[in-house]
């Protein structure tokens, strides 16, 4: 797979999860549901930073309720919930809706 494909918000899924976040450029993964409020007003900022960050990190969004087996795999008990994942590892995790800068702040952090 190469970086390039990958532009935009990209949706993973169950089968697909574990290939994506083993990527070599950081990889953002908000763990949402349609119903979820926060998660719907986080939307429109990840699609900033996809844009933003194209090319360096891949930003995607994973519904925890078509997807319960990767969600109880981490644990996700509230949403909107972002993971950060650096090579496959788990690297930093931000709960809840927040303002853009906390995401560059996370992202930076990790380029």
């Amino acid at each position: 797979m190469t970086q390039t494909i990958l532009k935009g918000v990209i949706h993973l899924n169950d089968r697909s999860f574990d290939k994506v976040i083993n990527s070599d450029v950081p990889v953002l993964v908000d763990f949402w549901a349609e119903w979820c409020g926060p998660c719907r007003m986080v939307g429109p900022v990840l699609e900033e930073l996809a844009q933003e960050y194209s090319g360096k990190v891949i930003i995607a969004k994973l519904n925890v309720d078509d997807n319960r087996e990767t969600a109880g795999k981490f644990g996700i008990s509230s949403i909107p919930n972002i993971k950060v994942f650096v090579k496959g590892k788990e690297v930093d995790n931000i709960i809840g809706a927040v303002p853009i800068e906390n995401f560059r702040e996370v992202i930076d952090k990790h380029l």
